[in-house]
């Protein structure tokens, strides 16, 4: 059934609100999000937009699950099933990067510091892991396809079940140490991204684009594809 005009309307503001609101982070960061301003934005008294977001803490939820969705969706659309494992890693890796220099205030919210008195609700996890899923399908899949090294098992016990499931699924050459390198890979990324983007490369880094390509390389190394 088509939405109706009353569904219709309540989607075109909700969008307003949430464009504005980003509009904030690049401007007051996320500390300073207001549903106030937003309101002032957009010639409405402020219990109209209550009607949309209840507080602020709901609208940075709402925020924050755009951005790992579209930062997700971005990671997805680069991976090609079809090319080689340590190729598609670099092509997924390449592009998370794409999106976070473009959008650097969206970035931060959800790899920046963490805002005072919000605390994320499980609701954001699903979208949060998308580019994991989509780092662990490739581990997956080349673990299945036979060219991973076999498992070594040195380290047991260490990475959850839930983490285990995102990092590639069950598979005799994928234990607890190729995923702890997975979790390691993984997290190196976002470091990598981070260091960048906050400027801690700043005299250390002379070319980004090759450091970041050799440091990716490097990872897929270590998860032998």
């Amino acid at each position: 059934m088509p939405p109706t005009a009353r569904e219709r309307a309540r989607a075109e503001i909700t969008a307003e609100i949430t464009d504005l609101a980003r509009a904030q982070l690049a401007t007051v960061g996320a500390t300073g999000l207001s549903l106030r301003a937003v309101a002032r934005e957009l010639g409405m008294v402020s219990s109209a937009v209550y009607r949309y977001f209840p507080s602020r803490d709901d609208l940075l939820t709402r925020l924050i699950i755009d951005g790992y969705d579209a930062l997700g969706a971005t990671a997805e659309e680069a991976d090609d099933p079809t090319a080689a494992p340590a190729e598609r890693w670099l092509a997924v890796c390449r592009a998370v990067r794409g999106w976070a220099l473009a959008h650097p205030h969206e970035y931060a919210l959800l790899y920046g510091s963490p805002v005072p008195g919000y605390q994320a609700p499980r609701d954001t996890v699903p979208a949060a892991i998308r580019v994991g899923v989509v780092l662990g399908r490739v581990l997956g899949d080349a673990a299945r396809a036979g060219r991973l090294p076999a498992a070594s098992g040195a380290v047991t016990g260490t990475i959850s079940e839930a983490t285990a499931e995102v990092l590639g699924g069950e598979h005799p050459a994928l234990d607890d140490t190729v995923r702890a390198r997975g979790l390691l890979a993984w997290s190196s990324l976002f470091g990598a991204i981070s260091f960048e983007l906050f400027g801690h490369f700043t005299g250390a880094v002379t070319d980004a684009d090759a450091f970041f390509d050799a440091a990716m390389r490097d990872l897929a190394g270590l998860l032998g594809l």
